[in-house]
């Protein structure tokens, strides 16, 4: 097909969800509904997302849809078994992943802790699930005293390793975590493994900006992958790059925050080029939908709605965003896990009339689909939705 678009700007609102999918209950997420919950409660202003058609897609209390929306609409399936970040990104790349990763709810098992103390020559604190600024400010004064590191995980599958950064040195904490990463293999193959540095004295501790993510690479050839070797940009914003441990990104830009990395997407779309800008937004999942924080998470999606316009401003002709989820995370609910939902599918571009609806997509993968069939590509997974848009 004959490239419609130069450039595609993929925006994946981390955790931002609209409504459970049929077998929610299978994964413990019976009545999740993380965008509608949210509307519902907290009423946030969002009059640009709702221009671009988010009401548009299913009824939401206190967002009515709109009569003349400016983009195309729909939302789709996670098809692959799993409801994280990594399972949703690789498949809008178009990777299935048939069984989800690992999570260690209780703590890791010896199996794990046992060679990883031998290996590292030290002995740990924590290895429980715990949010991560919860257990520095419990566990920090005693690291700081033993300069054991603390071992923590979460609802997601991560082995994350937390040290200040006076007590283990940042190259230290590295070499800690690529240990784990090379340890944590087959039955315990787990998504990433984090590093996470802070600062300060106890009772005002930070954690830094020199987080770095051990992700294992995708198991075969992504978009990511097939663009780079066409000679187009594949520039990861955010934490992209980490999520496909750098497998097919031929550029990275920096980004610790939802501001950041709006700023980092305006800056990538300022310069000439022509593939694909991939962007993540953090703090939807890792500032409120994991903390229950119902009112941080409408003023997030407050904060992205007043920036919309710039994105849509920075868009040359020729040029489409697309917006959407990877997974959802209910704030309203009492579990602070990942929820199986289907994600929001918002596309726009100055050429494009809009208005189009994009019914349910069976796989996100259709998203990657579409950005393929844009350059004369193909996926293993997935149906583009190019041709119905107009």
């Amino acid at each position: 097909m004959m490239r419609r678009f130069d450039r595609f700007a993929l925006i994946v609102l981390d955790s931002v969800g609209i409504g459970e999918m049929p077998d929610a209950a299978e994964w413990g997420d019976a009545g999740s509904d993380t965008l509608g919950h949210i509307i519902a409660a907290a009423r946030p202003s969002l009059p640009n997302l709702r221009k671009l058609g988010l009401g548009n897609i299913r009824p939401l209390e206190g967002l009515e849809p709109h009569e003349s929306p400016e983009g195309s609409f729909g939302k789709a399936a996670i098809y692959s078994k799993g409801k994280d970040t990594t399972v949703g990104h690789w498949e809008m790349a178009g990777i299935y992943t048939p069984s989800p990763f690992p999570t260690y709810p209780r703590g890791f098992p010896a199996r794990i802790i046992d060679p990883f103390r031998t290996s590292i020559g030290r002995e740990i604190l924590g290895n429980k699930a715990a949010s991560g600024t919860e257990i520095i400010k419990e566990l920090g004064p005693l690291h700081m005293r033993t300069g054991q590191p603390i071992i923590y995980t979460s609802a997601d599958s991560v082995f994350q390793v937390a040290a200040h950064e006076e007590v283990i040195p940042i190259e230290e904490l590295y070499r800690i975590c690529r240990i784990a990463r090379k340890l944590l293999d087959g039955q315990d193959r787990v998504a990433r493994v984090i590093a996470r540095p802070f600062i300060g004295v106890p009772g005002d501790f930070q954690r830094t900006g020199n987080r770095k993510d051990f992700a294992i690479p995708p198991p075969g050839r992504t978009l990511l992958d097939l663009m780079k070797e066409r000679g187009l940009d594949t520039v990861g914003v955010g934490k992209i790059p980490s999520i496909f441990d750098g497998q097919g990104v031929s550029g990275s830009l920096e980004a610790h925050s939802n501001g950041e990395a709006v700023d980092q997407t305006l800056n990538a779309l300022s310069r000439a080029g022509r593939g694909l800008i991939f962007t993540n937004l953090v703090d939807f999942d890792m500032l409120w939908g994991h903390r229950n924080d119902v009112k941080g998470y409408a003023e997030g999606l407050e904060s992205f709605d007043r920036r919309l316009p710039d994105l849509r401003d920075a868009l040359r002709d020729g040029e489409c965003m697309i917006i959407t989820a990877d997974h959802g995370c209910d704030p309203t609910t009492t579990s602070t896990d990942h929820s199986r939902e289907y994600v929001p599918v918002l596309v726009y571009s100055h050429s494009l009339a809009g208005g189009v609806n994009l019914g349910i997509r069976k796989t996100m993968a259709d998203l990657g689909q579409t950005i393929a069939d844009n350059f004369g590509l193909a996926l293993p997974i997935g149906s583009s939705f190019l041709k119905d848009l107009n």
